[in-house]
């Protein structure tokens, strides 16, 4: 079964390279009995990848358990999982079989192993490596026929160097790993995520689902999601239940995105030398604008002094140069340069009408480094020194297209 019958059959959602590696992964280790073990980020769906190993294997006539070590309490985890005898603590009033013994002939997803207490994880090894195990309270060895699927979203190196995790039940685990892309490498499908979302709200809720302008998906695309997927729902559920224009601007949008994770979103300029604060939208725009103005004049300065440097050492200026030239030069300057140029006074080459309004500066800012970047409009904001959401303002403000 190809990628895409496998992604219809288990909802998945998406086209990133890296997902449907992680697919084509499962489904090949599915018809072996290796132990698996599926790193991501929380969030990402990688409780998805244990179901399709188990469905591609022929144990999917078997049980399929599967198990949140993270949820479960340190006293109780080892009685879930290889069961107790009577008597075996308090409150144990009968013998109880456990997850391993009751997935006899199928399938374990243990998520968030690496929860699990050292002591849970010998017990663990020795199941792995001999299907062995020992109720609580027991000295009788039973022995179970188990396919162990593990996840975990930790870093097992710093795990290894503060003696959280057993090195040896790690790379038993890892016989196969399966690596689940994070949101933000998923840029691609985050708006069929979201539309898939809003799509099933609708439905069970009996409403019109969202749409997104152009700004808003962009905008979907640059947020990083520390939360993935789940974060992506979350939003999108709240969205839908709050929102009562159903086409959801980029305003609107970055109003639901948590502020202090807008890692890979534009920022005003933080205080520095230049003594500008940190503030919302709007505040001390024109500050940042005189500040960039006088940040360009700079540069021109600069260039005039490279620019005579070559002439005074008697270098040579092409006629394509020469027009640049005379846009940064005024016309008594460029009498004083020691160059001849074509024609007979600079606006027979070129014409520049300057504007001393702020406004049209700040248009003209706004228009060259939508240009530069090719209308990235994440980039642009970057460049210009303000916030994506007051580069949307003054685009709509100016009306550019």
């Amino acid at each position: 079964m190809n990628s895409t019958a496998i992604k219809q059959r288990f909802g998945v959602i998406g086209n990133c390279p890296a997902l449907d590696r992680a697919i084509f992964v499962a489904a090949q280790v599915a018809p072996t009995d290796l132990s698996v073990l599926i790193l991501g980020e929380s969030g990402t769906g990688k409780e998805t990848m244990p179901r399709i190993v188990h469905q591609f294997s022929s144990r999917k006539h078997g049980k399929y358990i599967a198990v949140n070590c993270g949820a479960i309490p340190e006293g109780t985890i080892d009685s879930e999982l290889f069961g107790h005898v009577k008597g075996a603590f308090t409150g144990a009033t009968e013998s109880r079989k456990g997850y391993f013994e009751e997935a006899d002939g199928g399938t374990i997803f243990l998520d968030e192993v690496a929860e699990l207490p050292m002591t849970t994880q010998v017990r663990l090894l020795r199941v792995l490596e001999s299907g062995e195990f020992m109720k609580v309270g027991s000295s009788q060895t039973q022995t179970t026929d188990v396919r162990v699927v593990a996840a975990t979203n930790v870093d097992f190196q710093e795990a290894f160097s503060k003696g959280k995790f057993r090195e040896d039940l790690y790379y038993r685990l890892n016989q196969v790993p399966i690596n689940m892309p994070p949101l933000r490498e998923r840029a691609d499908d985050i708006h069929l995520l979201f539309r898939k979302f809003t799509t099933d709200f609708s439905e069970m809720h009996r409403m019109p689902p969202l749409s997104l302008t152009p700004e808003a998906v962009d905008l979907l695309g640059d947020y990083p999601w520390p939360g993935n997927i789940r974060q992506l729902k979350h939003v999108t559920e709240q969205m839908s239940v709050l929102e009562t224009e159903r086409r959801v601007d980029a305003d609107t949008m970055l109003s639901y995105l948590p502020e202090t994770h807008r890692s890979r979103l534009p920022v005003r300029v933080t205080a520095g030398s230049d003594g500008f604060e940190q503030g919302e939208a709007g505040a001390n725009e024109k500050e940042m604008l005189y500040k960039v103005l006088f940040d360009l004049k700079g540069e021109l300065d600069d260039l005039k002094r490279v620019v005579l440097d070559i002439m005074n050492k008697g270098g040579q200026i092409s006629h394509e140069d020469q027009v640049a030239v005379k846009r940064a030069f005024s016309e008594d300057e460029i009498s004083n340069l020691p160059v001849k140029f074509d024609g007979n006074s600079v606006h027979d080459v070129i014409e520049v009408e300057p504007s001393l309004s702020l406004i049209a500066s700040e248009k003209e800012l706004i228009i060259k480094a939508l240009d530069k970047h090719k209308n990235k409009r994440k980039l642009a904001a970057a460049e210009l020194g303000i916030s994506e959401r007051t580069l949307y303002r003054k685009i709509k403000e100016y009306d550019l297209k």
